[in-house]
């Protein structure tokens, strides 16, 4: 189990998850220099590793869905206790996610000893990292409190996979209390990031899969052929989730699906489904449309 600094420890004592007053000065007495500081480590290290942005607000993601932003997702496991972070569907969770913010925390330790919650860094962090690729500014409040409590037994149901039905899909963004057009806005997130290859294996290699309005671009799907060939042997090999422009935060994600282009199974329903037909349609002509639900339903889910 690797260490991940400071936020798998300094917590606030919060063993059950309580309703946080939220606002945009939390910090401005306690911590004045909280805020310049996030900037100044996330501007850093999404520098030195652009893949950070879609790592962090995927772990953002996996925290937040699953009974809500209280950091969760960092406390490390125990003899006794398997954390969400051992979860199976949070093994691929990023690295340089995990970094950022105990870059973060490491730093406002030192000049705000134990006032700085660590899923107010995650929630702050997401915010910035979003605007620095080119995303919507999302209006986020700050005063959320850390949980100790982790249990790998929380996560499954809470989080989508790519080859689950749009009826799981949908029924999983509702019980988190998100509508469709929510959901539909907030899985442009994966117009940045990457997907592992055993995520949409069965997309490019089983031709059963391949049938009507969900099939792949012919020719895309032999590249990803050509780039997955050798994935059971190799965990870690990966394509871009939008293949043209996969460092920008933009609507090329609903394009891509419109003409094939769509990577996961999930992602490329979206664009066919009559509930979600339209809202594809929509961001895809419109990007201004697309960054307004999307930073409203970002600020929903923080």
């Amino acid at each position: 189990m690797k260490s991940f600094g400071l936020c798998l420890f300094i917590l606030v004592s919060s063993p059950c998850l309580l309703q946080a007053n939220l606002s945009s000065d939390y910090y401005t007495k306690t911590c004045p220099e909280f805020e310049e500081t996030l900037v100044q480590i996330v501007t850093d290290k999404q520098i030195a590793a652009p893949t950070t942005a879609a790592g962090t607000l995927r772990l953002f993601f996996h925290d937040c869905m699953v009974d809500g932003c209280d950091a969760s997702i960092l406390v490390a496991s125990t003899p006794r206790k398997t954390s969400e972070r051992d979860a199976d569907i949070n093994r691929s969770l990023p690295g340089d996610a995990f970094d950022v913010i105990t870059r973060i925390k490491t730093a406002v330790e030192l000049k705000c000893p134990n006032i700085v919650s660590c899923s107010d860094i995650l929630v702050g962090a997401t915010r910035s990292l979003i605007t620095m690729v080119g995303g919507p500014r999302v209006n986020v409040k700050f005063g959320r409190k850390d949980s100790l409590v982790s249990d790998m037994n929380r996560v499954e149901g809470k989080l989508a996979r790519p080859n689950m039905t749009m009826d799981h899909i949908i029924s999983i963004f509702e019980s988190s209390g998100l509508t469709i057009q929510e959901m539909v806005a907030l899985v442009g997130a994966h117009t940045i990031g990457f997907s592992h290859c055993k995520e949409f294996a069965s997309r490019i290699f089983n031709k059963s899969d391949q049938n009507g309005p969900m099939e792949m671009n012919p020719k895309y799907a032999a590249e990803l052929r050509k780039l997955c060939a050798n994935y059971t042997n190799d965990e870690q090999m990966s394509a871009f989730n939008d293949i043209f422009t996969p460092g920008k935060f933009d609507n090329m994600y609903y394009k891509n699906l419109k003409h094939g282009y769509g990577l996961l199974q999930s992602d490329h329903a979206i664009a066919f489904d009559n509930r979600t037909r339209s809202l594809v349609d929509l961001y895809a002509e419109d990007e201004t449309a697309f960054f307004d639900a999307f930073a409203k339903a970002m600020e929903k889910v923080s």
